[in-house]
């Protein structure tokens, strides 16, 4: 038996973190379960549609939740944009030779179905699984592309201030001295903004949009990861593979890159999920204030809103809350799985299972 079958080569640091992460069930299955539903909500167009997949009408093929041909196609009057839920369309459509397949949930986020038996926001029933909100759209439209809506926001919102946070952290922190003081000035001036009330002001001002709410959240959420940052790079700049690269003459912007920054990402990559329930909470929470996406826009904020205003519509409440606790839920249990896998007081017990 050769040694190297004896000894097995050794796994680089990033795959060992993996190993350690897959050894913890909880958050290995909140990572799976997560992406799933999110790759769920990406498909919304398809799953959640007031417009049929596939129309052959007089041997014709259509493909409305593609390009929606005019109701003149299928023997109507107008020439607009056809509504699936016209009698008139519905009955053209079971004529012998035509058909339509529709999505598995018949609704769009924005359909108001006029025909429905119940006043609005009507009960969980047979047409509407979860019911509907006080202006009569899906429950389960509106929380699968809200899910999405936050999902992606988050996302987004997790980046900008990561980025901006290793940036001004890893600025501080190798630097130090003058650099490291003033910096640290101008990020205690910062905080004590008030930023809701800029939020506020700005709501006023500009025409509310993701992109506006994006910027001004990102302005706010750096400086709390950029503390850690900062203390890793202090710590790290005085090792001894530092020193090394300088005398081999390499630039601080090249240690930067090629050798602190690396061995500097263990808070980064920890925070991150809980990075991520922070900025989930706070668009659900200025949504719900009114201050949050622009009106229309599916939001999980919103429909809470609407469960305070319809307290009798307990429907509308529950399913949104139950989305929100499962959603934070497994953010939680992935960022405990990531610090303890990167914890480096369980490295060596855990090496050695």
């Amino acid at each position: 038996m050769s040694t190297q079958s004896i000894n097995p080569p050794p796994r680089s640091p990033s795959k060992r973190a993996w190993m350690r992460f897959k050894q913890k069930r909880r958050g290995y299955w909140s990572l799976i379960i997560l992406s799933l539903l999110f790759a769920f909500s990406l498909m919304a167009e398809v799953i959640c549609n007031d417009k049929p997949l596939v129309v052959k009408y007089k041997e014709h093929w259509y493909f409305p939740i593609v390009s929606n041909p005019a109701e003149t196609v299928y023997g109507g009057d107008f020439d607009a944009p056809t509504d699936y839920f016209d009698p008139f369309i519905r009955q053209q459509l079971s004529k012998e030779g035509n058909f339509a397949v529709f999505p598995l949930n018949p609704y769009h986020y924005t359909t108001l179905n006029y025909f429905a038996s119940a006043p609005n926001p009507a009960p969980p029933s047979f047409e509407n699984w979860l019911g509907t909100d006080d202006r009569g759209r899906d429950l389960i439209a509106r929380l699968l592309y809200g899910f999405r809506v936050s999902i992606l926001f988050a996302l987004a919102l997790t980046v900008s201030g990561t980025l901006l946070g290793i940036a001004t952290g890893a600025v501080q922190g190798f630097f130090a001295g003058k650099v490291d003081i003033t910096v640290q000035r101008f990020i205690e001036i910062w905080s004590s903004m008030p930023e809701l009330y800029l939020l506020i002001i700005f709501s006023a001002v500009f025409e509310p949009s993701v992109s506006i709410l994006l910027i001004l959240l990102s302005l706010f959420g750096w400086m709390g990861l950029s503390d850690y940052v900062r203390a890793e790079f202090l710590r790290n700049r005085q090792l001894d593979y530092v020193r090394a690269a300088r005398a081999l003459g390499l630039s601080n912007w090249q240690i930067i890159w090629k050798h602190v920054l690396p061995n500097s990402m263990t808070p980064v990559v920890t925070f991150l999920p809980f990075r991520m329930s922070a900025a989930i909470l706070s668009l659900t929470s200025l949504d719900f204030l009114g201050l949050g996406v622009p009106p229309g826009t599916p939001s999980l904020g919103e429909l809470l809103s609407q469960g305070k205003n319809n307290i009798d519509a307990w429907w509308i409440s529950l399913s949104t809350f139950a989305v929100l606790v499962i959603t934070l839920l497994l953010l939680t249990f992935m960022g405990d799985a990531l610090r303890d896998a990167l914890d480096p007081r369980h490295l060596g017990e855990q090496e050695s299972k």
